[in-house]
């Protein structure tokens, strides 16, 4: 690299080649960092020193005193193909949400408050209110989640992705008490399994809902679905339901033996992932009704049922498992915090199931 100062004039510099040049736009990533600061702002938690434009965000970890033994816990995410259609709606203000939901809602399923993240925005070209746009979302969700945003990266790849195109993922840190620590070896026979609804699709299966819609259905973004009651672009871009607040006020209000969170790979799945060896854990799809959207890419694509579940959330995005003691408490917790809640299954003995859970029966009509 020239020794050179960007907005110094080198020899020659007319002919010679430059970052500029090249593609990347120093200036405009400078613009945009001064446009998400009211944002990144707004996620400030107490133990978060310094603000943004340091190398590295820091957080007070003496706030940890508090834990006899704390334990760290981690994820990273991204929102996959959504990012796509935020792109061709020209809508950046709440892909971040989709972000959030999908790496703090992993950290809590251990029983973990998320502390703080850090993002990655990747962008064929720096549009300063686009990339502002993004952390705006990205900060929203951390507040909804109570987390602090300590830092982040905005890359521009020009040649590598064309000048709309951009890509987001994100890293997240929380803490949970040793003791406190939710997890298989919690999980009873007779546990009752308590479904949250989600908010749509959230950031799973955009892959197959895009070739339904788009490539099978010839469906337009901007086309009105009665079903909805709004285009089809709005409803795939509904944000993901955060739900960390709510699974951790159920930590305080009854006992909890373990979360599951609905993403990639389907409900039965994911809550197999939480299921101790011996056990098994049943789902009644009589006890809800999946959303109109579910029903559009099952008919629209012909697929399957068992290729839905194994792809969508059906209108899950959590799940919680407690013992039929706590079931009246988690249901009102769960009202009062305005989450639409339901005993959806239960725990058994593992016996001849090959799996740790399944789907029976028929959704509600």
């Amino acid at each position: 690299m020239s020794s050179a100062e960007p907005n110094e004039r080198a020899p020659h510099a007319g002919t010679g080649a430059s970052y500029a040049a090249a593609g990347v736009d120093i200036e405009a990533g400078d613009r945009a960092v001064e446009l998400m600061k009211e944002w990144v702002k707004k996620t400030k938690r107490p133990e978060v020193l310094g603000g943004l434009g340091g190398f590295a965000g820091l957080f007070d970890a003496s706030a940890l005193k508090r834990y006899e033994r704390p334990l760290l816990a981690s994820a990273t995410d991204g929102v996959g193909t959504k990012v796509d259609l935020a792109r061709k709606m020209g809508v950046y203000d709440t892909i971040g949400h989709d972000l959030v939901g999908m790496v703090v809602d992993d950290l809590v399923v251990c029983g973990a408050e998320p502390l703080f993240m850090t993002d990655y925005i990747c962008v064929g070209k720096v549009h300063p209110e686009r990339v502002a746009a993004i952390v705006k979302g990205i900060a929203e969700g951390c507040v909804l989640a109570g987390c602090a945003l300590v830092g982040g990266e905005t890359a521009e790849h020009p040649g590598l992705l064309g000048p709309d195109d951009f890509d987001v993922a994100g890293a997240g840190t929380g803490v949970v008490e040793y003791d406190q620590l939710l997890g298989a070896d919690r999980i009873r026979e007779g546990d009752a399994v308590i479904a949250m609804a989600s908010s749509g699709l959230h950031s799973n299966g955009y892959s197959l809902v895009r070739h339904v819609v788009f490539d099978r259905a010839k469906m337009t973004l901007d086309q009105h679905v009665e079903e909805f009651g709004r285009t089809l672009g709005e409803e795939l871009l509904e944000p993901t339901k955060i739900y960390s607040l709510d699974c951790l006020a159920l930590t305080r209000t009854a006992e909890v033996h373990g979360f599951s969170h609905i993403t990639g790979g389907g409900l039965a799945n994911n809550l197999a992932r939480v299921i101790p060896d011996h056990l098994h854990a049943t789902v009644d799809r009589s006890t809800w009704t999946p959303g109109a959207v579910f029903d559009l890419v099952g008919t629209a694509g012909n697929v399957e049922r068992l290729e839905l579940e194994k792809t969508l959330n059906m209108g899950v995005g959590m799940m919680a498992i407690v013992p039929e003691a706590s079931v009246d408490v988690a249901l009102q917790t769960f009202a009062d915090r305005g989450v639409d809640a339901w005993v959806a299954g239960e725990i058994v003995e593992r016996g001849d199931h090959r799996d740790g859970a399944e789907l029976t029966g028929d959704y509600s009509k």
